[in-house]
């Protein structure tokens, strides 16, 4: 858990910082929390939080399903008195239901994603026991909770807006980074809606924002500015991306021409070191175009060991691709080397030594890479080829989240 505790920022408001946040609101002998953190910090926030008052949790709101936001509940049902209430958007349930579907290929993805080998995928949830579809008001401990539903990063997202200090809770539709809505392993976001949200946050004028990842923003103005420049930042890639769907043009085209603006390219909160754009092009070509991308041949394709076999055979064999490889590695173009590498290896899979290629090229294009999201599948993919060599992988670079 970050940080030594919960910091107060302002009277009955505080803030546990964590890998995720968590808001907490003490007033009229009540406890009322926003996001709960995740399972690995749940006994740890709940020392954290008791530090700050004993007074009863009655009350947990959910920004949305996702496991560093739901799975702190278990500490406080546990105490004595009457259980608290959790208030959740209505298809956080569908997520839960999802997420226990999927337990498997959940746990694959994310650890390839935070490089976290132990991790396991929870499959059992702590349900809401209210849900709302559209809004919501909830009046708790002196408070007043007016909630909305938004789509963004998830369909399932909350933001409350707290009248009384003027504060905003956008979840993690504001994470001080660009906005998640592309990721390439995970289910589909929704570019287009988070805009929408992000311009209706900016018009509520909120003195205070705390997002559940990142440090809260002061002022009006700052809050505004950065609100309303992250909903221009995905307007402009939304529009490249739509006008050149609608003329017609294959997915490939696309990825590559699309850019963010440039005069935003100096913002702190809009730094691409989680997602990126072009991830983002193909989430929007996934949810308004569909999976086929305008290359015929592959809406029934061979299999990619057929056609590597194929492509390494007319190449005089799989070493002379794999050494193309390491000739466009070095040479500086590590997408190039990645095919290359990834075909040797398809065609003649039990050669250590084309491993031994395709393990540098992922290596180089990890350790090329600005996101998150890339560096966890190129290193994913330099640790596949590192052990089959006799070697191994890197180091988790993240706790086991799942115990």
């Amino acid at each position: 858990m970050g940080g030594s505790g919960v910091i107060e920022i302002a009277d009955g408001l505080g803030w546990q910082p964590g890998f995720g946040n968590v808001i907490a609101f003490r007033g009229r002998d009540e406890l009322v929390l926003f996001d709960t953190g995740n399972q690995l910090t749940a006994a740890s926030l709940h020392d954290r939080i008791r530090a700050w008052t004993s007074d009863p949790l009655t009350l947990a709101f959910y920004s949305h399903g996702h496991i560093d936001h739901v799975m702190g509940m278990g500490p406080f049902d546990a105490e004595e008195g009457p259980r608290p209430q959790v208030v959740a958007h209505e298809l956080v349930r569908d997520r839960f239901d999802r997420y226990a579907l999927t337990a498997g290929y959940n746990s694959v993805i994310n650890q390839r994603q935070f490089q976290s080998p132990g991790l396991r995928w929870p499959t059992e949830y702590r349900q809401p026991d209210v849900t709302y579809r559209e809004a919501l008001t909830v009046t708790r401990a002196g408070l007043t909770f007016d909630l909305f539903h938004a789509k963004g990063e998830t369909d399932d997202a909350t933001v409350a807006y707290v009248p009384e200090y003027g504060l905003l809770l956008p979840g993690d539709l504001f994470i001080w980074l660009t906005p998640n809505c592309g990721n390439p392993q995970k289910v589909q976001r929704y570019p287009r809606e988070w805009a929408h949200a992000l311009r209706r946050m900016a018009a509520l004028g909120a003195e205070i924002m705390m997002p559940s990842h990142g440090a809260p923003v002061f002022g009006a103005d700052r809050i505004a500015q950065a609100l309303t420049e992250t909903a221009e930042w995905l307007e402009s890639i939304i529009d490249q991306t739509l006008a050149m769907l609608n003329e017609g043009r294959r997915l490939d085209d696309v990825v590559h021409a699309v850019t963010p603006p440039a005069h935003l390219s100096d913002r702190v909160y809009l730094r691409a070191r989680y997602d990126e754009p072009e991830f983002i092009v193909r989430n929007l070509w996934r949810l308004y175009g569909g999976w086929y991308d305008g290359n015929p041949a592959h809406l029934k394709p061979a299999r990619d060991a057929d056609l590597a076999r194929a492509v390494t055979a007319l190449a005089g064999g799989a070493a002379k691709v794999a050494d193309a490889a390491r000739r466009a590695a070095d040479g500086g173009d590590l997408r190039l080397a990645a095919h290359l590498a990834e075909m040797a290896v398809q065609a003649d899979p039990g050669d250590a030594s084309l491993h031994e290629v395709r393990a540098e090229v992922y290596a180089a294009r990890a350790e090329a890479e600005p996101s998150l999201m890339a560096t966890g599948v190129f290193t994913w993919a330099a640790n596949e080829s590192r052990s089959a060599t006799g070697g191994t992988g890197a180091p988790s670079t993240l706790p086991d989240l799942m115990g």
